[in-house]
């Protein structure tokens, strides 16, 4: 009778181990489903079966590791309980109709190296607790509605090597903490409402492949320094209103040959100098 006992719980004890997600989690799961109108989506999740078996979650040793819910339909705001997931490494919702404003609390994800919101209709400013995240390799915020200024503590995200938030109403300066982001190879800010100038330690970024300020209000003089990011294949800093001079090889980088706006709103194209000309920088008066 004792062994029998004993094989019983030791079958109960294995079944609890093979639970395949905490009640917690999928607690977490169920407030994302009645938040974006689940009964809606494209591919609903069928609420009986296990949360292993619901369309884009992926389960690791009991907890919820990434979620991907791009192009479904999901009608809605983000719930701040999202911020609980404890183990998430991907959050991807893009192409959706989401509104409101991104929860504070998706700064909690501190396993997250994935975050992709874009192409909803999201609104207000990029909470400074995403600046949390460090281990982040993508932040992709594009075609929204957000507003406010970029995070003052951008930098803290090392890691980071996609950043793009094109397509919004962003607007102030780009923080002095971005030209330490030293991981960063694709840069997309343009489309936005961005002003200030453009801080010669734009050299610190090495990695830098496509740099893109396109559609801003940007002033000052284009530095001379970019010229010192060797792995820099495609540039589009046009339609801003800088001024002065560059050389050849900078325009060559970019697509629209700088095509920049003056103080009248009238498109012209910058004055390029020769390649060969070792001549400081003179900005036009």
């Amino acid at each position: 009778m004792k062994n029998i006992f004993t094989l019983i719980l030791a079958v109960f004890t294995s079944f609890s181990m093979m639970a395949n997600v905490s009640l917690s989690d999928k607690e977490i799961l169920m407030k994302l489903y009645e938040a974006t109108n689940g009964s809606e989506w494209k591919v609903k999740w069928d609420l009986s079966q296990d949360v292993t078996a619901w369309s884009g979650v992926k389960v690791i040793n009991d907890k919820v590791v990434a979620l991907n819910l791009q192009d479904n339909n999901l009608v809605g705001t983000i719930p701040a309980e999202l911020g609980n997931l404890q183990s998430l490494e991907e959050l991807n919702l893009h192409k959706n109709k989401l509104s409101g404003s991104i929860p504070n609390s998706l700064g909690n994800l501190k396993e997250l190296k994935v975050l992709d919101l874009s192409f909803n209709s999201l609104s207000d400013a990029i909470p400074a607790s995403i600046c949390n995240l460090s281990q982040l390799k993508k932040l992709e915020l594009y075609m929204n509605r957000l507003s406010g200024e970029l995070p003052s503590d951008l930098g803290n995200l090392q890691n980071l090597e996609t950043l793009a938030v094109f397509n919004n109403e962003i607007e102030g300066a780009i923080p002095a903490s971005f030209y330490q982001m030293k991981s960063l190879k694709v840069v997309l800010l343009n489309s936005n409402k961005l002003t200030g100038t453009l801080s010669p330690d734009v050299a610190n970024l090495t990695q830098l492949v496509n740099f893109s300020l396109f559609e801003n209000n940007f002033q000052g003089q284009v530095p001379l320094s970019i010229e010192k990011l060797d792995n820099l294949k495609e540039m589009n800093i046009s339609y801003n209103k800088f001024n002065g001079l560059v050389t050849k090889k900078l325009a060559a980088l970019d697509t629209l040959n700088m095509t920049m706006i003056n103080d009248s709103g009238v498109a012209y194209l910058m004055n390029v100098a020769v390649e060969m000309d070792k001549r400081p920088i003179v900005s036009e008066e």
